[in-house]
């Protein structure tokens, strides 16, 4: 998309900026890893710098709007009508173990609706977009969801619960099941990019349960807009609000969620 609209040039400046900081500190990581109190301390204050480098942009840009944030929660804007989705850190797992796989996430919502999202890794310079009905992009190449229609076929991403984290014993259920239909099955560490992804057409589906709105946001707009379909776990329209996401074209999202469905009938 040579042409973005003025929407979307705030968001890939405020993701520009932000990524310059991301950058250098993702270089200071390593040398991290090898101190004995880590980098975990470092990588939090990554992540909050970030945000607030992308809220002070989009701000400045459009000083009425709202915030829903990883960091900072909700900021109330005077528009009413439109609010930004922020997850300034996707994948900080994998950025404080040096793995060169996360990004910045941001969506813009208007009147209760997603209408833009952005998704960029810094390391690899690749920066996702889409608009409501204006199509995604990978660095102005259009994308397509892919086209298979058979499960055996299909690369499949999902997230896995970890330490600390609720649904062990559900999300085990849901890979037994799965795992015995598809081609494969990657766990990479970053809802954002593995709905990218999807609308790339890199992965065929993908699901998660317990996300958190700025997980997603960006990535149901980039999905949509390459011609795939998402859906809460129970084949609804909750996402944003249940935490849950089946992601895929037209026939492998619901039969990925009729399998999921499965995982779950009592018996």
């Amino acid at each position: 998309m040579s042409r973005h609209t003025p929407s979307m040039s705030v968001m890939v400046a405020a993701a520009r900026k932000a990524a310059r900081g991301l950058q250098r500190d993702f270089g200071e990581v390593e040398n991290l890893q090898v101190s004995l109190k880590g980098p975990a301390n470092f990588v939090t204050a990554a992540d909050r710098k970030a945000e607030k480098t992308i809220f002070e942009e989009l701000s400045k840009a459009r000083p009425g709007y709202g915030f829903l944030m990883e960091e900072g929660g909700v900021v109330e804007g005077a528009d009413k009508s439109h609010r930004w989705i922020v997850d300034p850190l996707d994948g900080t797992t994998n950025f404080l173990h040096g793995i060169p796989h996360f990004s910045i996430s941001i969506a813009l919502e208007r009147d209760g609706q997603l209408v833009a999202g952005l998704v960029y890794n810094p390391i690899s310079d690749e920066m996702f977009i889409a608009e409501k009905g204006q199509g995604a992009f990978l660095n102005d190449r259009r994308l397509r969801v892919a086209a298979r229609r058979d499960l055996a076929q299909a690369v499949v991403a999902t997230g896995i619960p970890h330490i600390g984290r609720p649904d062990h014993a559900r999300f085990g259920a849901e890979l037994g099941i799965v795992m015995n239909e598809v081609a494969g099955v990657r766990r990479m560490g970053s809802a954002a990019l593995d709905l990218a992804y999807v609308a790339a057409g890199r992965f065929d589906a993908y699901w998660e349960a317990a996300l958190a709105p700025w997980d997603m946001a960006a990535g149901i707009v980039l999905v949509r807009e390459a011609g795939g379909f998402v859906a809460d776990l129970k084949g609804g329209d909750t996402m944003l609000d249940s935490g849950g996401i089946v992601a895929g074209n037209d026939m492998l999202y619901r039969k990925l969620g009729d399998l999921l469905k499965k995982a779950h009938k009592p018996g």
